[in-house]
C-alpha cells in the first residue's frame, strides 16, 4: 500500500503535466484550424436566381418550378391560378465544388444548360475567409420560334456570386450578371445586358427562412424598345429532410436568367405579381456515405 502511494506521489505530477501539455497542443491546433461556413443558403436558388451553394459530390437534385398567372388577372382566371408555367430541371454534383445542370421550361420552350463552380468558401477559425464566391455559366436554346436560325435561338449567361453568412440567421449575396441574347425577343432591345442582383435569407427557425432578391438591369425602363422591368421576388423556404419547398411571390414569370433578368414585363406597383413555388428533392449516389449512415443506425 505504501509502495502504491509512493508511485502515485512520484508519477502524478508527470501525468498532470502530460495531460496539460496535450490539452494545450489540441487548443493550439484548434486555433489554427479553419472551419467551412455551411448552409449560407438552403438551396441552390435564392428565389429565381442562383445562390452560391453547389450540390454535394454524387448528389442529384430534381427540381420542379411553377409560376402561375398574375394576381391582378381577376376572379375569372382565379387570380392567376388557372394559368401556369413550369420548369423541370436536374442538378448534379460532379465534385463538392462543381455542379452541372439541365432544364426545360414551358415558357418559350427553352432548354437550358449550366455549370457552377465554388471558387472560394467562407471559413472561420485560424484562417478566416469572409465570403464565398461561386462562378456560374449557362446557355440555352429557345425553340418556340421555328423560323429563327439555330444561332439566333441561343443565349448566354455569366455570373459571379458573392455571399456572406452573418451569424446563424442572416445571409446576403451580390450577383453581378452578364447576359447575351443573339436575338432579343423585342426588336430594338440590347443584345448585351448587364445586371446586379441582391439577395438575402433570414432564418426564422431551424427549417424555415424568409428569402428575397432584386435584380437591377442597366438599361432604360418603360421604353418602346425594351418594355421590361427589374425583377423582385420574396418567399419562404421550408426544409423537410430531403425536400426543400420554396413558396414565393414575384413579378417575373420566367425561371431562367434570360427571362427573369432580361424579360420581366410586370411591375409590383400594378399588381403584376405571380405566385410560384419550387420543389427540390435530393438523391444521393454516394455508396460510402450511405453505408456509413446505415452503420450508425
Amino acid at each position: 500500500m505504501n509502495s502504491a502511494r509512493l508511485l502515485l506521489f512520484i508519477f502524478f505530477p508527470v501525468i498532470t503535466y502530460a495531460q496539460d501539455d496535450l490539452l494545450s497542443q489540441l487548443e493550439k491546433q484548434d486555433s489554427t484550424r479553419s472551419f467551412p461556413v455551411e448552409a449560407t443558403f438552403k438551396s441552390t436558388r435564392v428565389v429565381n436566381g442562383q445562390s452560391v451553394e453547389t450540390m454535394k459530390k454524387k448528389h442529384l437534385d430534381f427540381r420542379i418550378s411553377h409560376r402561375f398567372g398574375r394576381l391582378n388577372s381577376g376572379a375569372y382566371q382565379f387570380f392567376g391560378l388557372d394559368q401556369a408555367t413550369m420548369r423541370m430541371g436536374f442538378e448534379y454534383g460532379v465534385t463538392d465544388r462543381l455542379e452541372v445542370g439541365v432544364g426545360r421550361s414551358t415558357s418559350q420552350k427553352v432548354y437550358d444548360f449550366f455549370a457552377k463552380y465554388k471558387l472560394i468558401e467562407q471559413t472561420t477559425g485560424g484562417r478566416t475567409i469572409p465570403v464565398s464566391v461561386t462562378v456560374f455559366g449557362g446557355t440555352g436554346i429557345a425553340t418556340v420560334n421555328r423560323e429563327l436560325v439555330f444561332q439566333n435561338k441561343l443565349y448566354y449567361t455569366g455570373q459571379v456570386l458573392i455571399a456572406r453568412k452573418f451569424g446563424e440567421k442572416l445571409s446576403l449575396q451580390l450577383s453581378p450578371t452578364w447576359l447575351f441574347r443573339n436575338h432579343p425577343e423585342v426588336t430594338g432591345d440590347e443584345k448585351i445586358l448587364l445586371a446586379l442582383g441582391i439577395g438575402g435569407r433570414y432564418k426564422l427557425s431551424k427549417r424555415v427562412s424568409l428569402n428575397g432578391e432584386y435584380f437591377y438591369t442597366a438599361r432604360e425602363k418603360n421604353t418602346v424598345t425594351a418594355p421590361y422591368h427589374d425583377s423582385m421576388s420574396f418567399g419562404v423556404d421550408i426544409e423537410t429532410g430531403g425536400h426543400v419547398f420554396q413558396l414565393h411571390f414575384t413579378n417575373s414569370l420566367g425561371m431562367i436568367e434570360k427571362q427573369f433578368i432580361g424579360e420581366t414585363s410586370g411591375t409590383w406597383s400594378k399588381g403584376d405579381i405571380h405566385y410560384g413555388f419550387n420543389i427540390s428533392r435530393t438523391f444521393s449516389f454516394d455508396k460510402k456515405n450511405k453505408r456509413a449512415a446505415k452503420e450508425k443506425i
